[in-house]
């Protein structure tokens, strides 16, 4: 939602030219690789960034072994002013394919649905998606139709890119130290694991990864993964009456044991959490399903492993031969219990929101970013709107005008905290 306030910002923006240079490198994250990144494509995208973080002028910037991009915008004022962090991850999800992506551009979006023109199956549709609404007259930025756009989070990484433009070739606009940080690997949960904070050297943090135009998100998703390895019985299917236990078929059967209308993804919406497979593999003697754990609270979290241990334990009394071991590991945490003891970096958020022409809103994310993770780290980091939409889709689509907010939320926000000092 526009507000009636905001303060003008003499940004000649490059937002759109960076976005559209940087959706085209392919920098999908691979959960099966043990390396980091995951995938050496990603460093394309890095490199490239530091490339231009350095002609900037910015002469720290670079790129590490691990994939990690750095730079540090350095102060305009003599003011002792909190070292701020803008974060926006350059994978894109394992999800949908992100090679080859062609994006296209509706310009001056007059309303209704909008079909993709390399598969005119893949229609981003007003009743799916309703802030289409609020996009009259915007220019909205989607692919053909075969690959993912990402947006998620490219879109944040060429906001953060336009803004540290405008703040170096504008050293009148006063601001303390600020930290720029590019990880990888955030979409496979690992965005975070190399970050070196003690390199880093900032006070609070922004991931620049969230929906809608506005949007300021301060609690995130808990997260578990869950492991269920299975052993079953193998003997040869032509005498196997009576003795054989498919790993494969126990696997389906917990499966199809969890709940079906409560504690799913498709089930759930606000503050619900869920229970949610997400791989299964093996063979006649072996078997191994994969799920993702997900509440706001922690006991949410432990009373849904006790519901998918009685699952598997129901389970395992038609099979008394075989033998099953559920492992449940951390993921992350909801970043609201670290964020609300520094609430200035909300109140901020909020204030350059207003500035940039927009209504705040205050939300959670029914997910999580970097932010959740480095909060727990010692780097407070909620998380603002980049504008981005239907991620992780061949429908996935964000608007210039958004994009163009986010960078002026961006520079407020370095402002506002030089203000305070």
């Amino acid at each position: 939602m526009r507000s009636s306030s905001v303060t003008s910002l003499p940004i000649k923006h490059t937002v759109l030219e960076r976005f559209l240079r940087y959706v085209v490198i392919d920098t999908q994250s691979d959960p099966a690789s043990p390396s980091c990144p995951s995938t050496a494509k990603q460093k394309d995208l890095g490199r490239l960034l530091a490339k231009e973080l350095k002609e900037m002028g910015l002469d720290d910037a670079h790129l590490d072994e691990s994939g990690y991009v750095y730079a540090t915008i350095p102060s305009t004022t003599a003011k002792q002013v909190p070292v701020i962090c803008f974060c926006a991850h350059m994978d894109t999800s394992p999800d949908c394919t992100g090679k080859d992506v062609k994006p296209q551009i509706v310009k001056a979006y007059q309303g209704g649905d909008i079909v993709l023109p390399s598969d005119k199956s893949q229609v981003i549709r007003v009743s799916e998606h309703p802030a289409l609404r609020d996009q009259i007259g915007n220019d909205i930025v989607t692919t053909d139709g075969t690959t993912l756009l990402g947006a998620d989070n490219k879109a944040g990484v060429a906001e953060i890119m336009d803004a540290a433009k405008f703040l170096v070739d504008n050293p009148q606009v006063k601001h303390g130290t600020i930290k720029i940080l590019f990880t990888p690997d955030e979409e496979i949960g690992r965005g975070v694991d190399r970050a070196d904070l003690r390199k880093l050297g900032a006070d609070f943090g922004y991931t620049i990864d969230g929906e809608t135009a506005g949007h300021l998100e301060d609690e995130t998703f808990s997260a578990d993964g869950a492991t269920i390895e299975i052993e079953g019985v193998s003997t040869h299917p032509g005498f196997a009456k009576g003795k054989m236990e498919h790993a494969i078929k126990i696997a389906a059967r917990i499966v199809d044991a969890l709940p079906k209308e409560t504690c799913s993804p498709e089930t759930t919406e606000g503050r619900e959490g869920f229970l949610h497979p997400t791989g299964i593999s093996g063979t006649l003697e072996s078997a191994t399903l994969n799920l993702i754990v997900r509440d706001f609270t922690e006991q949410g979290l432990k009373q849904k492993a006790a519901l998918l241990q009685d699952i598997i334990g129901t389970v395992m009394k038609d099979f008394p031969r075989s033998r099953c071991k559920l492992t449940i590991k951390e993921q992350y945490r909801n970043m609201k219990g670290v964020v609300d003891r520094h609430p200035e970096i909300v109140e901020n958020a909020l204030e350059a929101i207003r500035r940039a022409g927009l209504t705040p809103v205050r939300s959670s994310i029914r997910g999580g970013t970097d932010g959740s993770r480095l909060s727990f780290m010692g780097l407070p980091c909620p998380n603002i709107f980049a504008g981005e939409h239907a991620f992780h889709s061949r429908l996935e689509w964000v608007s210039v005008q958004d994009m163009q907010a986010a960078v002026r939320t961006i520079v407020h926000l370095a402002m506002i905290f030089e203000e305070q000092a």
